[in-house]
């Protein structure tokens, strides 16, 4: 089964890949770059409008994912705004200056010192399309937001996020490790139960 990651984010499609081939899935990184605004205001409605996008461009069959960080004390943002989270107003613009990952951790950092309440928990929808039709799943993954920064194996929020029964940050633990637990590991592995279920639908 081959399919194409509606992704432009190569670390992204890189854990995408190695979750999807160990379900017998190969992942295609696509061959050229496309723009889709990110208009949902939901991870499940995201995660269709880029399926939709790229089906669509392509022809061929589609995965997609959308996923983010929600955090309790700070009214569930990022959600949807994960990527993107220091260019809002809420809590405060940040400048642009390297990294986006590294500047959306330091904006996130910045909102919750002090705070005591550091509940959080990634959420994943990750939604196929194919010839037939669509079908997504979702997955979360429970976790604390660290005080600082460790280690260097993720991406993202990984940096800060520490799963529940885990004393290590999510990008201190082996890629292995990460996959068995993580919102998109779990969300990946059910969706594709899903289609060795329904095999018509691609």
């Amino acid at each position: 089964m081959r399919i194409i990651v509606a992704t432009t984010n190569k670390k992204k499609f890189k854990e995408m890949q190695r979750i999807l081939e160990r379900e017998g899935i190969k992942a295609v990184f696509p061959e050229e770059r496309i723009e889709v605004e990110e208009r949902g205001n939901s991870f499940l409605e995201n995660a269709c409008i880029k399926a939709e996008a790229y089906y669509e461009y392509f022809n061929t069959p589609v995965i997609a994912d959308d996923s983010g960080l929600v955090v309790d004390a700070l009214d569930g943002y990022p959600g949807i705004y994960s990527s993107r989270f220091y260019s809002l107003e809420f809590g405060g613009k940040e400048k642009l200056i390297g990294s986006p990952d590294v500047v959306n951790v330091k904006k996130l950092l910045k909102l919750l010192k002090g705070q005591k309440n550091r509940k959080a928990r990634f959420v994943a929808v990750v939604f196929f399309r194919g010839k037939e039709a669509g079908v997504f799943a979702s997955a979360e993954c429970e976790g604390i937001i660290l005080e600082e920064p460790r280690g260097d194996k993720g991406f993202g929020y990984d940096p800060v996020f520490q799963p529940l029964g885990f004393d290590k940050s999510m990008a201190e633990l082996e890629p292995w490790e990460k996959d068995s637990i993580s919102h998109r590991g779990k969300a990946l592995k059910k969706l594709s139960l899903l289609l060795k279920s329904c095999g018509k639908l691609l």
